[in-house]
């Protein structure tokens, strides 16, 4: 059955379980993959390539470490602030790479595979710069502080570039862990493009003989200390046991070597959770270990279980979210700021899964009733929510893009309505002079606190979204609503690639 709502958008209806459930609606999921990739461009610092976008983006930041004695131009702002924080960078890596190799042929036929390899590359060349030297890690350059008495576009920026390292003596777990994951899943990706490039990542760089990610999960799992503390702005409130676990997952992933599958199953610390986020990453491992006891590892029995319970109660085949954390239009709100990672990592995960279930003839046991693969994947762009007043059902991706209460796009550039004003120095403060004075008082006079569209538009940024209420208040004041980061768009690119073949093909 086909219906059309108030805007226009078209959805087709069916059932499942006995359940009514909507298919997806009429989106252009290519142009909305084209520009969350043109996103992740407007977030690279140091000396861009010719043929950069967007325009109105310049070099930046290229004296990066000059403080330390070493070389860190280059890498990500992974947010609408100058600072770069190699936590998020490296799992903006992580999840880039998953979506390369999980749904490479879909990315292939929309045309942005190679956009998506530069925008890895990008990434990794970064974090071979920043882990150029034995047991010690670069995680920051930037003051967080200082950054913040000061709105400014990060090619006229004169705050400090302080660089924070972890070592020995100041060891991170979480972050050290989150590199070895992205080296480890990038040399996935570039076995296929640069053989070379992905051994220098994954067995020998010019001046060591150790492995890389091998290196750098050793000195995780032996410096044993948390990142929580060593930065003021990011650390793992779950601690890091799931990093552990998930650069192990990696690891073995890329290699293939018994000893991490050995350290999975025998020392690795796992546990049912109902997300899977930057500081939560449980579920991603759990995942991909799912597809190992399809292939026969039963000894990972347990990750596939706990993935289970990630995946959905069995009695209503759920998402497992409490009601109180769905917002009046039906969106999740699980807390404020950066709210729309979780909005994209679960259909991540569920079409990642579908896949999985595909490719071993697997079936989901829905009480009673068994569930396809394909079935499956029709809940990987929405979940089913119960309460006991109403049966919430919606489409994540598309709410995100516009079908919602608000009838308004979350990604700035596509729709017709969308963000103005997005928590971001470089698309809210126009283009300056490359010495222009900067006066940091009257920037937040000029720019920051300015009731206005911002001058250059930040295309395919995903922003955090609305309150509980549906409430969205469409002002850079209010970053917990405007402010996008890197690792939402990653979440998302590997399930718009797959429904926009799935929408070409329809």
């Amino acid at each position: 059955m086909t219906t059309i709502d108030e805007n226009g958008i078209t959805a087709n209806t069916f059932m499942i379980g006995g359940f009514l459930t909507f298919s997806h609606a009429d989106f252009d999921y290519q142009t909305a993959l084209t520009k969350s990739i043109i996103f992740l461009e407007a977030q690279r610092s140091g000396k861009l390539p010719a043929n950069h976008r967007p325009s109105w983006l310049g070099d930046s930041a290229m004296e990066d470490g000059k403080l330390a004695s070493v070389d860190l131009v280059g890498g990500y702002y992974d947010a609408g602030d100058n600072v770069k924080y190699g936590y998020s960078l490296a799992f903006t890596v992580t999840m880039l790479s998953w979506a390369a190799i999980a749904y490479r042929s879909e990315i292939q036929a929309a045309g942005e595979y190679k956009k998506l390899c530069d925008s890895i590359l990008w990434g990794t060349d970064y974090l071979l710069k920043a882990s150029d030297q034995r047991n010690v890690l670069y995680v920051q350059v930037g003051d967080p502080v200082k950054d913040h008495e000061c709105w400014m576009r990060p090619e006229n920026m004169k705050t400090p570039r302080t660089v924070l390292k972890l070592d020995a003596q100041t060891p991170g777990i979480e972050i050290v862990a989150e590199t070895s994951a992205a080296l480890a899943s990038a040399s996935i990706v570039f076995h296929h493009i640069d053989l070379s490039y992905a051994l220098r990542i994954i067995n020998r760089a010019e001046k060591h003989d150790i492995f890389y990610p091998l290196a750098l999960f050793k000195f995780a799992n032996t410096h044993i200390g948390s990142y929580h503390g060593e930065c003021p702005f990011y650390y793992s409130n779950s601690g890091y046991n799931d990093e552990l676990l998930w650069a192990a997952t990696w690891l073995y992933k890329a290699t293939g070597g018994s000893s991490y599958m050995d350290y999975i199953q025998n020392e690795a610390v796992s546990a049912s959770v109902s997300e899977f986020s930057l500081d939560l990453k449980y579920a991603g491992a759990q995942i991909i270990l799912s597809d190992y006891y399809f292939n026969g590892n039963k000894e990972l029995v347990h990750f596939k279980e706990q993935a289970d319970s990630f995946r959905f109660d069995k009695r209503f085949f759920v998402f497992r979210f409490n009601c109180n954390c769905i917002w009046t239009g039906g969106l999740i709100n699980m807390r404020d700021g950066a709210n729309s990672q979780y909005v994209t990592s679960a259909p991540f995960l569920f079409s990642a899964y579908s896949d999985i279930l595909t490719k071993h003839k697997q079936n989901v046991a829905c009480g009673d009733k068994q569930i396809s693969p394909s079935q499956f994947f029709d809940f990987s762009s929405f979940f089913i929510s119960f309460s006991r007043k109403h049966h919430c059902s919606h489409l994540y991706i598309d709410y995100l893009l516009g079908k919602n209460p608000r009838g308004m796009s979350y990604m700035v550039g596509f729709g017709s309505k969308w963000p103005k004003q997005a928590y971001h120095r470089g698309s809210s403060v126009p283009k300056l002079a490359l010495h222009a004075k900067v006066n940091c008082p009257m920037s937040f006079v000029h720019w920051y606190n300015a009731n206005s569209d911002n001058p250059n538009e930040l295309t395919g940024a995903i922003v955090g979204g609305q309150n509980k209420q549906d409430f969205f208040e469409d002002k850079r004041s209010n970053l917990a609503m405007t402010e996008p980061t890197t690792y939402i768009n990653s979440f998302a690119i590997g399930v718009l690639a797959k429904l926009a073949k799935l929408h070409a093909t329809s």
